[in-house]
C-alpha cells in the first residue's frame, strides 16, 4: 500500500513537472491553456484542415475511472472544462474528427486545478494604511492573493499564510477584502468579500521648544479626525508623564526642565472614539543659559569659559566692539576667539544650543584688549654715536619697551612712559629696532622691525703698490658695514675711480710721472658714503721715454737719443739681441753703446727710474750692426790666368764681393758663396786684396787683406833635341831673364828633373829610355811655393835610330 502510494506520488510530481508541455504527433495540431480555476480549466486550439468537430478528454490522473469528456463542432476551437476537483492534476487530451468519426490528429497536456477558495475569518484594521485578514489554510495552496477594492481601485499583496496584511492603503477609508489560493496551477476564485475600514492617520507634529522650559507642537488637521491626544513625558523615564486632549491642531506643554529630552506621542480619534494611528517624536527643550562666564587675554585671543549647562550640545561664544562682531562656536565649556583687534574693549556673551534651539546669551562682561604696535616709527642719528628712536602714542598703552639690537648680537632696551628713547651707536653696524606697548592684558603684538644701519667705517691698514708704471693696486683691511669701497685717484683735473665689494683695487691708466691724492671711501646700500676718510698720497712711475734716433759712432759703438719730461729720472737703454745685452745708463737724453758686436741684430729699448718706481719700457727700435769680415782668406792660382779665392763664413754677411786689382788690372767676382774663381790675372803680378761683406739688409763692411802676386810666367816655343848619350835637350823662351826655370819629364819609364842655372833658356837631360813617351812641362821656380802645376804639357815620343848627332824629335 505504502509503496502503491510512493509510485503515485513520484509520477503526480512527474506530471506536475511536466504540466505546460504539450505533446502532438507531427500533424501541426496542438492546443493551450489561457485560464485554470479551482474548478475549471479553459484550452484553446486552431482550426485543424479536414476536421468535422473536436472531442476534448480530462482525466484525473491519480483517480482511476474519473474523466470528463466534451464534443464541439468545428466552428467551436475554445472551451471550458467545468465541474473539475481543486488541486488536482489532469491529462487533457484534445482529438480533432473528420464527418466520418476518423481521428485526424490528437494532442495531450498535463495540467492542475488551483486549490479550493479560502474563507475569510475576519479583516480589521490596526494602521491607517494597512488591513489585515485572517483565513483558515487551503490545503495544496502555496500562497494567497489578498485584493482591497475601493471602487474602481483595488490593492493586490501575495502572503505565504494566514494572517496577511494588504498596505498602501488611504485612511479611513472602507474596503472590499477578497482572497484566492494559489499553487502552481493557477489561482482559485475569489472569495466571499468582507469589508473593512482603515484607521485614521496620524497626526504629522511639527515640535519646536520656544524657550528653554517649554516644548510647542502643531499639526494639519486629520481627515475623519474628532480630536487628538497627545501625551509627553521624559525620555530617561524620569518625572511623571503629562496628557492634553483636545480638538485643536496646537498645543504648548510648560514648565519643563531645559535641555532635557522628552518623548512625545499623539494620535486622533474619530466619532466613535476609536484611535488612529500615533505619531511619536522626541524632542529637546532649548537649554538654559550658561553660568560662571570667565574672560581672559591669552597670546593675542581671547579665551573664555563657563560653567556646563545640561543639554547644551554646543556653545557660541560672541565678542562685540562695535560694529565689529567675533564668534566661537565650540562642544566643550572654553573658546579661544582669535584674532582680536589691539587697544579695543569688547563685550563677551555665551549662547548655549542644542537640537531644540538656543538659550538666551549670558550677561556681557567687558574685555579690553592689548595695546596695538606703535606706529611712526622714527629713527635718526641725532649727532655722530647716538640715535634717537621717536613714535606715536597707542591707545590703552601704559608705557613702551624699545629693543635695539646690533647685528653682532649685542641687545639693549629702554623702558619710558614717553614716546622716545636714546641709544648709542657705532659705524659699520646695522641696529634692529622694535617698539612695544604694555598695558595689564599684556604686550602689543610685533609691529614692524625697523632696521638702521649707520655709515661704514673707513678703511685702514692702507697699502699702495705700482704693479707697473701706469697701474696701482691699492689694498686695505675690510671694513663693517662696507657694501662696496669706492677708490679714487685725483691729481690736477683728473679723476680715476675703482668700485669694487673686495678690499683692494686696481687703478690703471693713470698719468706717469704724476703725484695722485688716493682716497678709499665705504659705502653702503643702506646708509651711502663715509666721506670722512683722509686720502693717501702716491706718485706714479716716471713716463716711458720715446727713443728719437740710433746712430752709430763707430765700428761697435751705437749713440742712442730719446725724448722724456721725467724730472730726477735715470734712464738705461738696453740692446737685446742673441749675442746678448748691453747697456748705457743716463741722466740726461743720450747714451752710447760700446762694444756691440759686428753681424749681430738687436731691438734697441730705453727705461726710465727715479723713486716712485720704474716706467714701462720705450718701444723698441730694431738694430743691425754690420757684418763681419771673413777671418781667414785663401788664393790658390788655378791657372796663369785664373786664381781661385775662398774665405771663411762673415757672420751676418749674405752677399761678398771679392776684387784684385793692380796697375794692369782688376778682377772682380760677387758671389752668395764663401769662394770665388777670379779670371784674367796677369801672371808675375801684385795685386792689392779686398773683400766686401753684405748683409741682407745691405750693410757693408769692407775687408783689407795682405797683397797678393800671380805667379811668374809660363816660358814659349817649348822645343825637344836627342843628344848622342841617349839625352834630350829642351828648349824654351824665357818670360823673364832673371827667372829660373825647372824642367820636368814625366813617362811610364820613368821621371826626369832638370834645373838649369839663371839666365839660360834650355836644360839638357840625359840617360833616358827609348821606346817611350813623355809629357814635358817646363815652369818658372819660385822661393814661395811648389812648382807651378799649370804651365803647358808637351809630349814627345823618344825613338832610336842608330846616330850619334842630337835630332829633333
Amino acid at each position: 500500500m505504502c509503496g502503491a502510494k510512493s509510485k503515485s506520488l513520484a509520477f503526480t510530481g512527474l506530471l506536475l513537472n511536466c504540466l505546460e508541455m504539450i505533446f502532438s504527433a507531427n500533424t501541426g495540431f496542438s492546443v493551450s491553456l489561457y485560464d485554470v480555476t479551482s474548478q475549471s480549466i479553459s484550452l484553446r486550439w486552431p482550426k485543424f484542415s479536414g476536421a468535422s468537430s473536436y472531442r476534448v478528454t480530462a482525466t484525473d490522473v491519480n483517480t482511476v475511472g474519473h474523466s470528463l469528456l466534451a464534443h464541439f463542432s468545428d466552428v467551436t476551437l475554445k472551451a471550458t472544462l467545468t465541474s473539475l476537483i481543486p488541486n488536482t492534476v489532469y491529462a487533457i487530451q484534445a482529438e480533432a474528427i473528420d464527418k466520418n468519426g476518423i481521428i485526424l490528429a490528437e494532442t495531450q497536456i498535463m495540467q492542475s486545478t488551483a486549490p479550493d477558495i479560502p474563507v475569510i475569518d475576519q479583516a480589521y484594521s490596526k494602521l491607517s494604511n494597512s488591513i489585515t485578514v485572517e483565513w483558515r489554510a487551503v490545503p495544496g495552496a502555496t500562497s494567497y492573493m489578498l485584493t482591497a477594492q475601493d471602487g474602481d481601485s483595488f490593492i493586490e499583496t501575495v502572503v505565504k499564510n494566514s494572517p496577511g496584511t494588504v498596505t498602501g492603503l488611504k485612511p479611513a477609508t472602507l474596503y472590499r477584502i477578497t482572497i484566492r489560493s494559489i499553487n502552481s496551477g493557477g489561482k482559485s476564485q475569489p472569495s466571499p468579500f468582507r469589508k473593512a475600514k482603515t484607521v485614521l492617520a496620524a497626526p504629522i507634529l511639527s515640535v519646536s521648544s520656544p524657550s528653554c522650559d517649554s516644548i510647542a507642537l502643531s499639526w494639519k488637521a486629520v481627515y475623519m479626525a474628532a480630536g487628538f491626544s497627545v501625551s509627553l513625558m521624559r525620555s530617561d523615564g524620569l518625572g511623571r508623564m503629562l496628557r492634553e486632549n483636545t480638538t485643536n491642531t496646537s498645543l504648548i506643554f510648560t514648565n519643563l526642565d531645559p535641555g532635557t529630552l522628552y518623548t512625545i506621542k499623539a494620535y486622533a480619534w474619530n466619532a466613535n472614539g476609536m484611535p488612529g494611528d500615533d505619531f511619536t517624536y522626541n524632542q529637546k527643550t532649548s537649554p538654559n543659559a550658561p553660568a560662571d562666564v570667565k574672560v581672559a587675554f591669552n597670546s593675542g585671543a581671547l579665551r573664555v569659559s563657563w560653567m556646563p549647562t545640561e543639554g547644551a550640545l554646543t556653545y557660541t561664544v560672541t565678542a562685540s566692539s562695535g560694529l565689529l562682531k567675533l564668534k566661537c562656536n565650540t562642544s566643550s565649556s572654553s573658546c579661544m576667539v582669535p584674532s582680536l583687534q589691539c587697544s579695543s574693549e569688547y563685550y563677551v556673551s555665551v549662547t548655549a544650543y542644542n537640537d531644540a534651539g538656543s538659550s538666551k546669551p549670558t550677561d556681557a562682561v567687558s574685555l579690553k584688549t592689548i595695546p596695538c604696535a606703535p606706529v611712526n616709527i622714527s629713527i635718526e642719528e641725532d649727532e655722530l654715536g647716538h640715535l634717537l628712536v621717536s613714535w606715536s602714542s597707542v591707545s590703552f598703552g601704559h608705557y613702551y619697551v624699545v629693543f635695539v639690537k646690533s647685528d653682532d648680537g649685542l641687545e639693549v632696551h629702554c623702558n619710558t612712559s614717553y614716546t622716545q628713547c636714546h641709544f648709542q651707536s657705532d659705524c659699520g653696524f646695522t641696529y634692529f629696532i622694535s617698539v612695544f606697548a604694555y598695558n595689564k592684558a599684556g604686550q602689543s603684538p610685533l609691529g614692524d622691525v625697523f632696521n638702521y644701519t649707520t655709515a661704514p667705517c673707513c678703511p685702514s691698514d692702507f697699502r699702495a703698490v705700482f704693479v707697473s708704471s701706469d697701474t696701482v693696486r691699492v689694498t686695505w683691511a675690510p671694513v663693517r658695514g662696507a657694501d662696496l669701497y669706492e677708490t679714487r685717484a685725483a691729481a690736477w683735473s683728473t679723476v680715476v675711480l675703482c668700485n669694487d665689494t673686495a678690499p683692494a683695487c686696481t687703478l690703471s691708466a693713470l698719468q706717469c710721472n704724476t703725484r695722485y691724492h688716493i682716497t678709499v671711501h665705504s659705502f653702503s646700500e643702506a646708509r651711502g658714503s663715509n666721506t670722512s676718510c683722509a686720502p693717501t698720497h702716491v706718485a706714479t712711475a716716471p713716463c716711458s721715454p720715446e727713443i728719437k734716433n740710433v746712430s752709430k759712432e763707430g765700428l761697435s759703438v751705437i749713440s742712442v737719443q730719446w725724448q722724456s719730461n721725467n724730472e730726477d729720472a735715470t734712464y738705461v737703454v738696453t740692446a737685446r739681441g742673441e749675442a746678448g745685452l748691453w747697456h748705457c745708463t743716463s741722466t740726461g737724453s743720450s747714451c752710447t753703446l760700446t762694444d756691440l758686436p759686428c753681424g749681430s741684430a738687436f731691438s734697441v729699448s730705453a727705461i726710465a727710474r727715479s723713486p716712485a718706481g720704474q716706467s714701462l719700457p720705450s718701444y723698441s727700435v730694431p738694430l743691425e750692426m754690420a757684418p763681419c769680415c771673413p777671418n781667414d782668406l785663401i788664393l790658390t792660382q788655378v791657372t796663369q790666368s785664373v786664381t781661385n779665392i775662398s774665405w771663411s763664413a762673415g757672420k751676418g754677411a749674405q752677399t761678398y764681393v771679392t776684387t784684385l786689382e793692380s796697375p794692369k788690372g782688376q778682377a772682380k767676382c760677387r758671389t752668395l758663396q764663401n769662394y770665388c774663381l777670379l779670371g784674367c790675372i796677369t801672371c808675375g803680378t801684385n795685386y792689392t786684396v779686398s773683400l766686401k761683406a753684405i748683409s741682407e739688409t745691405g750693410l757693408t763692411s769692407s775687408c783689407t787683406y795682405q797683397g797678393y802676386s800671380s805667379s811668374a810666367c809660363c816660358p814659349s816655343g817649348v822645343k825637344l833635341y836627342r843628344l848622342n848619350n841617349n839625352g834630350i835637350r829642351v828648349f824654351w823662351r824665357a818670360s823673364d831673364e832673371t827667372m829660373n826655370y825647372s824642367t820636368d819629364l814625366h813617362g811610364s819609364k820613368g821621371n826626369f828633373t832638370c834645373t838649369p842655372s839663371a839666365g839660360r833658356s834650355h836644360c839638357d837631360i840625359t840617360e833616358i829610355p827609348c821606346g817611350d813617351v813623355y809629357t814635358v812641362v817646363v815652369a818658372p821656380l819660385t822661393d814661395k811655393g811648389p812648382k807651378l802645376t799649370f804651365c803647358p804639357k808637351k809630349i814627345y815620343s823618344v825613338i832610336y835610330r842608330g846616330k850619334s848627332n842630337a835630332e829633333h824629335i
